[in-house]
């Protein structure tokens, strides 16, 4: 017998030789169900894997991410059998599995087309009734080349030949189909059940374009065939709430060659965005924030000084002034050094926080731009913290309950990464360590789950991301705290303490939305366009009946205006139907019909975004009382997907 640790601590003795798929048997036949791997002190294995010694196990269910991973991975196993059988003498690459579904990559004579998809697709559920077990078998490196070399497989043998000459290889073989996978996988082809071809794609072996193109068939599975609906729905809807296709409908913005990555704000965009600077200049007033504004070009020594030009010059923008190298910068924090450095601070000054609406401008290759997720000039809301180390604590935490507080407002979730110091970095490994220490100690203290994103840290210091997650499920990098020792050292910062010396400060880089741009972009797709009443560019339309009523809704708009509250009348010669059926699809929260009744009782119709009443009627004094709530309150307007 051999002792076996669980998950949950308790401690298991079972026979010498009882596999994954037995000891999840033995625990409960609901698990065993659902159980399609395990981890054996940390590692990865299949339900198959026999249990020889004392171990750490945990059972790995389908539902799981890990679980996901390995049944999507497993998939594109049956896809690229299910190629293989249809098109003979097609080429393997690679296969893996990837955020919400999987790729393999094909040399083939055959041209794919989107017809291929759905015969691919028949041939898989084919493979999945013949129940097909992942047979996993371990060989040399000497085998294994013979293999795939008999086989005609060459990209199989240069994965090999990049292998040391002592590692042993594993294969999988599921009925005709062989292929070169550290696994695991699946225990058989039936254990894939809701999946989905998706599209078809060109991808250079190995991501190099000085090697041959490869044909790329993406796809997607899920654990249950109601979550693979809900995924492929939410993929139509995505396309419905493209902010692109929002933005032109609703005039909000465009995007032309004249200026590519460049976007250009219409008035009802300014409006949105100007809501969101208002917003945010509020917020940060209440916080002890003082607002500042830097130049958008400093010369190149500034840069060099910085570190941006050893680090971050790939991807700025120069020019040249009285023959002297400038820089557009990319980003705000060498302006604020030099602004605290503009006189002599005292440890009674500090903390210094400084914020900055301050638009930078960053080279994007023209292939990876994308309205106004991924364009070349942007405002951050940037915000710089100048502190005593002893401070450090306090505003870290300061900064997080102001993210979150931010976040509720827009009715948002979000999860959070602790991202590491990069191999391109400066400064000492005590300073990174400390850094590190101080921001993952900030997030426990405030009982934040997290996770580690090893290596993805800023050059100067260590970060904690927020990711946020919208209607459709899916997560946009947004704010974002820098704890940062290298800049204050770089710029030669300092404050006078309590013993009347020079000491360095400590600061801190942040964003909340991120960028101005790319956060416009993300409510226009989470709200569909159909924003919340204080940011809806034109909040209330009015829709006189006829001629005669125009009087009456010109005054009424002229009180909603005196309030501050965005109302226009629709004067046109058009029916009262299609008028309302247009103020839907502009998506205006508020339309208000007004006719002989409406004008002689001082009163309105009122017809709510997305609800499809017939107008209730209610005083003027009434309804300016519930928009001016809604409008303080910053109320959210709950609407189901699939009614929307």
């Amino acid at each position: 017998m051999i002792q076996v640790t669980l998950k949950d601590g308790s401690i298991r003795e079972v026979e010498q030789g009882t596999t994954i798929a037995g000891l999840a048997a033995d625990i409960s036949r609901g698990l065993a169900k659902v159980a399609v791997a395990g981890k054996v002190n940390d590692k990865l294995k299949d339900l198959s894997y026999q249990l020889t010694e004392k171990a750490v196990v945990e059972i790995v269910t389908i539902d799981s991410e890990e679980g996901l991973d390995i049944l999507r991975h497993s998939t594109s196993h049956l896809m690229a059998q299910a190629v293989r059988n249809l098109f003979p003498g097609t080429k393997l690459g690679i296969g893996p599995s990837i955020a919400k579904g999987y790729y393999y990559d094909f040399e083939s004579e055959h041209v794919f087309t989107p017809d291929d998809l759905v015969s691919i697709e028949k041939e898989m559920n084919r493979l999945v009734k013949e129940k097909y077990a992942f047979e996993r078998k371990e060989v040399s490196r000497t085998e294994a080349l013979a293999y795939f070399k008999d086989t005609g497989e060459h990209y199989k043998v240069e994965l090999i030949e990049g292998l040391p000459e002592d590692a042993t290889i594993s294969m999988y073989t599921q009925g005709n189909f062989t292929d070169l996978c550290a696994g695991p996988h699946l225990p058989s082809t039936a254990n894939v059940k809701a999946f989905k071809l998706m599209s078809l794609a060109g991808a250079y072996w190995r991501g190099n374009e000085k090697n041959k193109m490869l044909q790329r068939i993406y796809g997607t599975a899920f654990a249950k065939s109601s979550d693979l609906e809900d995924y492929l729905f939410k993929l139509e809807e995505a396309k419905r709430r493209d902010h692109r296709k929002l933005g032109l409908e609703l005039d909000l913005f465009s995007l032309h060659e004249e200026g590519p990555g460049f976007p250009f704000f219409h008035p009802k965009g300014m409006i949105l965005r100007n809501a969101l600077e208002d917003f945010w200049r509020q917020e940060h007033r209440r916080r002890g924030y003082q607002e500042i504004k830097t130049p958008i070009i400093l010369n190149r020594s500034m840069w060099e000084q910085s570190g941006h030009w050893d680090h971050y010059k790939e991807n700025m923008y120069f020019t040249e002034i009285d023959d002297q190298d400038f820089c557009v910068k990319p980003m705000n924090c060498p302006g604020g050094m030099i602004m605290y450095k503009t006189k002599l601070r005292s440890y009674r000054d500090l903390p210094l926080r400084v914020g900055e609406l301050g638009l930078v401008h960053r080279h994007e290759l023209s292939g990876a731009l994308h309205g106004l997720l991924r364009v070349r000039n942007f405002t951050q809301d940037d915000a710089h913290i100048f502190m005593l180390p002893s401070q450090i604590n306090e505003e870290i935490i300061g900064v997080i309950e102001l993210v979150d507080s931010f976040y509720k407002v827009f009715g948002f979730e979000y999860n959070v990464e602790l991202s590491t110091r990069p191999e391109d970095s400066m400064g000492s490994d005590e300073d990174w360590e400390t850094a590190t220490n101080a921001l993952q100690a900030a997030l426990e203290e405030k009982g934040i789950d997290y996770k580690v994103n090893p290596g993805d840290g800023a050059f100067y210091g260590p970060k904690i991301d927020f990711h946020v997650k919208d209607c459709l499920d899916r997560t946009w990098q947004c704010g974002t705290i820098q704890l940062d020792f290298q800049m204050p050292e770089k710029f030669d910062l300092s404050y006078i303490g309590e013993d009347g010396q020079k000491h360095r400060p400590v600061m801190v880089h942040r964003v909340v939305y991120g960028s101005i741009e790319r956060f416009i972009a993300l409510l226009t797709e989470h709200y569909a366009g159909a924003f919340p009443v204080w940011l809806a560019p034109i909040q209330v339309r009015i829709l006189p009946v006829s001629e005669r009523h125009h009087d009456y809704a010109k005054t009424l708009v002229s009180r909603l205006n005196e309030l501050d509250i965005r109302g226009e009348v629709d004067e046109r010669k058009e029916k009262i139907g299609y008028k309302i059926r247009e103020a839907q699809t502009e998506k205006i929260p508020f339309t208000l019909v007004v006719g002989d009744q409406e004008a002689e009782s001082d009163s309105v119709a009122v017809r709510r975004y997305g609800q499809g009443n017939a107008g209730e009627k209610m005083t003027v004094d009434a309804f300016i009382s519930l928009i001016q709530e809604e409008i303080k309150s910053k109320k959210i307007l709950k609407v189901d997907l699939k009614d929307a």
